[in-house]
């Protein structure tokens, strides 16, 4: 891709990179080969786009070529956009599950690292992830968890969930595996933030299942995407479902998570955002669901 100005851009369908976070040894950086764009410089493993293909898929699909990242080894957190109009470049900011060795597979690479995050300004950086760098080290430290309502959140839609109400949470938990989050949403900086979910379920809603036999469709789609499925935790409360939301947000402050609560109830929201969580209706999880 050129622009007006002259200047190229790899990729006709746009661009993306994978930026591996592994908590004990630090980033995974490429030192591109002398005769590559900006040869001799450390960035992301990354290339081209395919037409119609998920920027997510995409950085996994070139680090799984250029490195050798194994299917499943790492689990997306968030993105990071560059829009410039005729090209874009997607940063897929990823956590490694399972830990691995990365391996030179193509003539771009002369080395293949994990650095320590303190050490990564040291080194001569591509100009475009040095630019970035500043913004994803700001959130590298941020692990969002959003602290869903089950019971009010299921409780908004008249489908029949009265019924059978462990099999109406376990369909909302279903859809939760899936969640991706606007990051003005959640107060932090980047595109879109895929949190830790924890569903909070109460009465006779405790019965349902840690997760579906079949498993969701998100799961499915992080399979093929190689990656990990996004994590969700089903909390069960052992009496007032209220008090039980509360703990968990509690907790999850505790920790230093950013935590955003999911309910309409508004006593419940008093509560949870004195405790140090942002809030959001059902409504606004159900169409974000939706969409």
């Amino acid at each position: 891709m050129v622009a007006d100005t002259g200047e190229r851009y790899w990729g006709r369908f746009g661009a993306a990179g994978l930026l591996a976070v592994d908590a004990e040894r630090g980033i995974l950086l490429q030192h591109r080969v002398a005769w590559s764009h900006f040869g001799g410089t450390w960035g992301l493993p990354g290339g081209a786009l395919h037409e119609g293909e998920a920027a997510i898929v995409g950085a996994v699909r070139e680090a799984q070529e250029e490195a050798g990242v194994p299917d499943g080894a790492v689990r997306p957190r968030f993105t990071s956009v560059l829009d410039l109009g005729i090209w874009s470049y997607t940063t897929v900011v990823a956590d490694v599950r399972t830990p691995f060795d990365p391996v030179i597979s193509d003539p771009e690479s002369v080395a293949l690292s994990w650095v320590p995050v303190e050490d990564v300004d040291a080194l001569p950086l591509h100009p475009g992830f040095g630019a970035a760098w500043p913004m994803l080290r700001a959130q590298l430290s941020a692990h969002p968890v959003v602290v869903v309502d089950a019971a009010n959140v299921v409780g908004s839609v008249p489908d029949g969930w009265w019924k059978d109400r462990a099999g109406a949470a376990a369909r909302l938990r279903d859809r939760l595996t899936g969640l991706s989050v606007r990051a003005d949403d959640l107060g932090l900086a980047g595109d879109d933030w895929f949190p830790e979910v924890s569903l909070v379920v109460e009465g006779r809603a405790r019965d349902i299942a840690e997760a579906s036999a079949e498993g969701s469709p998100a799961d499915a789609a992080a399979a093929e995407a190689g990656v990990a499925s996004l994590a969700l935790d089903v909390v069960r409360a052992e009496g007032a479902g209220d008090d039980a939301i509360v703990a968990e947000v509690e907790r999850r402050v505790a920790s230093g998570r950013p935590v955003l609560a999911v309910t309409s109830d508004r006593e419940l929201q008093s509560r949870v955002e004195a405790a140090g969580a942002q809030v959001r209706s059902s409504g606004w999880l159900l169409r974000l669901l939706d969409a």
